[in-house]
């Protein structure tokens, strides 16, 4: 299984490579997909119906607008961003070309009027109209190897942003260039503070430290998923939006070190993982156990048909 898969020009030909085959050949494999799937792996039938139904919570049937799209119509086209068109057609492409459908590209964080393919949407109950894809991926679920154990990084905090969003500059306003914070705005403009502005700092870098802050910006912490799979800990406040990663199920201080929504805490809970590190290390390993679900790449697959399949069923296409 390759899991550090941080080549983007594989994931790119992949892609058009299967744009560029015709969609019968797809079509016509999709129920056997499946069942096959199901009967060599009828332990897994449970777990895959619970994500599906978490993934897109339809109850009823509804109805989509007019404007809605139409497969057969759904050309790549510059007004796309090429990850999330690829990241839905790859699933789209099993599904007949009358097939209407509506989606929402970019960081979503509204409820959509109508039921929608999105990347995220806010936590809650009343958002069953965000049917979750696994969108934009390359960005998202990209991992990387650590080999440094968590006793021998650094005892501080790392943190290294785009710095747009009022409560990333209000965490930088409370801790930037405190004894326990490495912290480094990496946008040049706006400037808040111009010792504030520090250069990129590569993933691996960052693996060199104990603990590694994950803030959500428009929508989520981007990168959380990875932080998850390292020997370091992310530090964040509860989230407040989610995405295929299903942020809300993570437990505070079992997945991840919690810090209140105003940050007032932050040293309190850095020094006690510092101090308790057994602790730490069970984190990590709640962590890393969380992450290993999305790494099946073949029942991600079936999961993503399956999410689709119940949509169309949900909307009155099956």
């Amino acid at each position: 299984m390759q899991v550090y898969n941080n080549q983007k020009f594989p994931y790119q030909v992949r892609h058009v490579w299967g744009y560029l085959l015709p969609k019968w050949l797809f079509q016509s494999r999709l129920e056997e997909k499946i069942a096959k799937y199901h009967k060599n792996h009828p332990e897994q039938s449970e777990y895959i119906q619970q994500r599906v139904d978490y993934y897109c919570k339809l109850q009823n049937t509804t109805s989509l607008p007019a404007s809605a799209l139409v497969l057969g119509d759904f050309r790549f086209d510059k007004k796309y961003h090429f990850s999330y068109f690829f990241d839905t057609y790859q699933y789209l492409k099993y599904f007949p070309n009358t097939s209407r459908f509506c989606c929402e590209y970019g960081d979503i964080v509204t409820v959509p009027p109508f039921p929608t393919i999105v990347k995220s949407r806010p936590i809650g109950d009343d958002n069953e109209n965000s049917i979750l894809l696994k969108l934009n991926r390359f960005r998202h679920f990209n991992f990387i190897k650590d080999t440094i154990p968590f006793a021998k990084k650094a005892d501080k905090l790392v943190g290294r942003g785009f710095l747009y969003q009022k409560k990333r500059i209000d965490f930088y306003t409370k801790w930037f260039g405190t004894r326990l914070c490495d912290l480094g705005q990496v946008n040049p403009e706006p400037v808040h503070n111009e010792a504030w502005l520090q250069k990129k700092m590569s993933r691996r870098e960052h693996l060199n430290y104990k603990f590694i802050l994950c803030l959500e910006g428009n929508d989520v912490a981007t990168n959380l998923k990875w932080v998850m799979l390292t020997n370091s800990l992310a530090v964040m406040p509860r989230p407040h939006y989610e995405t295929w990663f299903m942020e809300a199920k993570l437990i505070p201080n079992y997945h991840y070190v919690a810090i209140a929504d105003d940050y007032s805490d932050l040293e309190e809970r850095l020094e006690y993982y510092m101090a308790h590190q057994d602790e730490a290390q069970q984190l990590i390993d709640h962590a890393k156990a969380y992450v290993s679900q999305f790494l099946d790449f073949e029942r991600e697959d079936i999961i993503s048909l399956l999410v689709l399949k119940k949509y169309f069923e949900k909307t009155g296409q099956r």
